[in-house]
């Protein structure tokens, strides 16, 4: 068998591709999540699109199918009350894929699946301890400990993001209060620019920017703003707190960052990987690298899901 297929199920898009095992994509496409208000009329969908590209590269060649999505079960193969889908509840994910596709198919959720991508075709290659981080809309993450996976006893270990980082602090969409995803976002230090803002005088770019996004920021931080220079500090210092904690549990050789808040390059790298030195237990000091990912943001979400089938 030479290809797999790899689904990543997005709030607002499901982006699909065959893989070979080399990581090189050789189909691709995507459809709209939100169209289809049945999980049902979404696989069928998702069929016509996929199927005749697996006829020309020949079912019989296709291993199986990994399915990326928010709250995906590993152990189960379902989605579970996935707070950005329409579908609600618990979906039997893999089993209508199967039924379907007639391939075998297997779920995770997608910063896991990011995680095995990054380990067989990005900077993790060669490794077997390490933490992943996606600083997306969200923070996720998956944990990588003896070249395994970690799952837990139910399925869903490596919430990073909801950890708390700030006791009582910015309420969360999980209806607790200072999750790390509240402050390390890129919602998140859209919140920490208005705040920044409103409790400070300082001249900036940001105050005439008709829209405040991550980019708006980090923009300003290249021209030498000093107030986006102060939101990029504030948010590396929860970050590399946060990370700091995180290397205690697991031990990492080296935790990689993706997402679009990743983009920024050193103006987040360099004050996450000093608020990290500076909080770590002494024995874990130096040791622990902080890389971005190499793989492409496009198609990160393809590869790691299609990298779940050969995991």
């Amino acid at each position: 068998m030479k290809y797999s297929i790899g689904i990543d199920i997005g709030g607002t898009n499901s982006a699909f591709g065959i893989v070979d095992k080399k990581g090189r994509i050789i189909f691709q496409n995507s459809i709209p999540t939100k169209e289809f208000l049945l999980v049902e009329d979404f696989i069928e969908a998702l069929h016509k699109e996929l199927f005749p590209a697996i006829e020309k590269y020949g079912q019989q060649q296709m291993k199986g199918i990994g399915i990326g999505a928010p709250n995906g079960n590993f152990y189960n193969g379902s989605i579970e009350f996935a707070p950005n889908l329409q579908w609600k509840g618990i979906i039997p994910l893999s089993k209508l894929f199967e039924e379907k596709f007639l391939l075998p198919s297997v779920v995770t959720n997608d910063a896991n699946a990011a995680a095995i991508g990054e380990m067989m075709y990005g900077a993790a290659k060669g490794m077997k301890d390490f933490i992943m981080v996606t600083l997306g809309t969200g923070v996720g993450s998956g944990f990588v400990a003896n070249g395994k996976m970690i799952y837990g006893h139910d399925g869903f270990a490596g919430e990073l993001g909801h950890t708390i980082a700030i006791r009582d602090g910015r309420l969360c969409g999980c209806s607790r209060k200072g999750c790390l995803e509240t402050y390390t976002s890129a919602t998140g230090i859209v919140t920490t620019a208005y705040e920044f803002l409103s409790n400070s005088e300082t001249s900036s770019l940001l105050r005439s920017a008709i829209h405040i996004n991550a980019k708006t920021i980090y923009e300003a931080a290249v021209k030498g703003d000093e107030l986006a220079l102060q939101i990029f500090d504030y948010t590396g210092k929860i970050l590399g707190q946060s990370l700091a904690d995180a290397v205690a549990i697991t031990s990492p050789e080296a935790i990689i960052l993706f997402g679009g808040l990743a983009q920024a390059g050193k103006y987040i790298f360099e004050p996450t990987y000093r608020y990290m030195q500076d909080n770590l237990l002494i024995i874990y000091k130096d040791k622990v690298k902080l890389l971005p990912s190499e793989l492409k943001e496009g198609d990160v979400a393809i590869l790691g899901a299609a990298a779940l089938v050969w995991n």
